[in-house]
C-alpha cells in the first residue's frame, strides 16, 4: 500500500491505494472515503482520535481485499435464493471480513426466499455492517457508514445520530426531513431502494426506506418493498435487466426503466 503521511502527524494517514486497486482518502472535513470498484464509503465517526485512528486502520486493512473475496463468490450469490437453502454458508472464501458479509448477505435475503431473491440484495447494507464492525470499540461514541445510501450504525449508550431522509412531494423538488436514531431504538441499518436508484427494481417506487436493526436487513427488506410497490399500466416501461445491464442478478426478468403520469386509480 502507497501513504501519503500528513505533515505535522506522521503516524495518521491522508490517502492509501492498495495493491487490489481500493483506496482510502480523508476527507477535508475529517470523514472517510473508502472506494473500490462499486463499493463507495463515506465514514464518518465520533470518539478518542488515538482509537479512531487505529479503528480506521483495521478498518482499511480488511476492505482493502474485500471486493475481490466477494468477486469470487458472484456465480452463486447471483442465483435466486430457495425456501429450502440454507442460511450460513459451508466453506470459506479465505477472507475474513467477505466470509462475514456473504453470511449476512444469505441471513437476510432468506426469509424472503418465497418471492424472487438473490444475495446481491443485501450486499450493499451487508458491506455496510461488515465495515461498521471496525468500529464497535470502546472509546468510539458513534459511527455511520453510508454504503451509497445504505447505512450502518454504531451507537455507544446514551448516543444518538440525526440522518436525513428525502421526501419527494411531486416531480419538481424533494425535501429533506430527518430522523433522530438514538442507542436505546433498536435501529442499527437504514436502507433505500427504489427503480431510480442505483440498482434495478421490479416496481415503480421512487424510493423505499427501512429502518432495521442492521444495514443488511434494512436492505433486503427495503429491495423487496420497492419491487411490491407495481402497478400494471401504459405508463409504466419495462425492459429485461440483461438490456439495462448485461451482467446482473435478475436475468430476464422486467425492471423498470421510466413511470410516466399515472391516474388517481393507478396510485390507490
Amino acid at each position: 500500500m502507497a501513504l501519503v503521511q500528513e505533515g505535522a502527524r506522521p503516524d495518521r494517514f491522508v490517502h492509501e491505494r492498495a495493491a487490489t486497486g481500493a483506496q482510502a482518502h480523508r476527507l477535508d472535513d475529517g470523514r472517510w472515503h473508502f472506494q473500490h470498484g462499486p463499493i463507495d464509503l463515506v465514514i464518518a465517526i465520533r470518539g478518542d482520535p488515538a482509537i479512531v485512528e487505529r479503528a480506521v486502520r483495521a478498518a482499511w486493512a480488511g476492505f482493502a481485499g474485500l471486493l475481490p473475496a466477494l468477486a469470487g463468490e458472484l456465480a452463486w450469490l447471483r442465483r435466486p435464493l430457495s425456501p429450502a437453502a440454507p442460511t450460513r454458508r459451508v466453506r470459506s472464501s479465505g477472507d475474513p471480513l467477505a466470509d462475514r458479509v456473504l453470511d449476512d448477505m444469505l441471513a437476510a435475503c432468506q426469509p424472503h426466499a418465497g418471492r424472487y431473491i438473490t444475495p446481491m440484495a443485501a450486499v450493499a447494507g451487508s458491506v455496510a455492517d461488515g465495515i461498521c464492525r471496525f468500529f464497535e470499540r470502546p472509546g468510539i461514541e458513534h459511527a455511520i457508514i453510508n454504503n451509497g445510501g445504505d447505512i450502518a450504525l454504531h451507537l455507544a449508550p446514551g448516543a444518538s445520530v440525526r440522518l436525513a431522509l428525502v421526501v419527494q412531494h411531486d416531480s419538481r423538488f424533494a425535501r429533506p426531513e430527518t430522523v433522530t436514531i438514538r442507542a436505546a431504538d433498536p435501529v442499527r441499518g437504514v436502507a433505500t431502494s427504489g427503480w431510480r436508484g442505483r440498482s434495478q427494481s421490479l416496481g415503480i417506487a421512487d424510493a423505499v426506506t427501512v429502518l432495521g436493526n442492521c444495514a443488511a436487513v434494512a436492505d433486503a427488506a427495503a429491495t423487496m418493498i420497492a419491487n411490491a410497490v407495481d402497478v400494471r399500466s401504459a405508463a409504466v416501461q419495462r425492459t429485461p435487466a440483461c438490456e439495462v445491464q448485461a451482467v446482473c442478478d435478475l436475468g430476464e426478468l422486467p425492471v423498470t426503466v421510466a413511470v410516466g403520469k399515472l391516474s388517481p386509480d393507478e396510485i390507490d
